[in-house]
């Protein structure tokens, strides 16, 4: 008996000792469900519209920007929702404070470049479905680019900066959040 216990616990602490941190996107503010705060103020919808607090930790080695994106597959589009387009995050940057989303806020780290969304604005556009639809998931995801700058603007619609994360994307990490009205 005490072999089979000294070999489970030399198996536990190898195991442990090899495995590998993952890159991995969290937030103080989602977890399974947005709220009021995040929702979009508009388009009948009456919340907040505060981009959530998200940081990544254990990112690849060689990643020298960031992009983050939230998307709704489940919109009723044919082509989903671009809820956040934010790229040339610099490298040493693991965090997007929360309403970082509001361009007018200046909370977003200097140099980041937030897009226009299916909203037709730049920064953050909440969840907003329509009511009784039911259920929308909203994939909240981080890039790690090999690249330090996209060569974008801010008037660069999602499927270009889509293009672009698809081309430079060393690894990402997402994270998904629910919502419904």
């Amino acid at each position: 008996m005490q072999k089979i216990s000294f070999f489970i616990s030399c198996l536990v602490i190898a195991t442990t000792a090899l495995a590998q941190k993952t890159f991995t996107l969290s937030s103080k503010d989602v977890g399974g469900q947005a709220t009021v705060t995040e929702e979009f103020n508009g388009f009948g919808c009456t919340g907040k519209n505060q981009s959530p607090q998200l940081s990544w930790s254990n990112a690849p080695d060689g990643a020298k920007s960031y992009a983050v994106t939230i998307y709704d597959p489940d919109a009723p589009t044919g082509s989903g929702w671009w809820h956040w387009v934010v790229f040339d995050i610099p490298g040493n940057i693991h965090e997007l404070v929360a309403n970082a989303g509001n361009p007018a806020s200046n909370l977003a780290p200097k140099g980041a470049i937030q897009s226009v969304t299916n909203y037709g604005v730049t920064g953050y556009g909440g969840p907003c479905p329509p009511q009784k639809h039911g259920l929308h998931q909203y994939i909240v995801t981080v890039y790690a680019l090999k690249t330090e700058k996209l060569g974008l603007d801010a008037a660069a619609n999602p499927a270009i900066v889509g293009y672009y994360l698809w081309n430079n994307t060393i690894a990402k990490a997402s994270l998904v959040f629910y919502y419904q009205r």
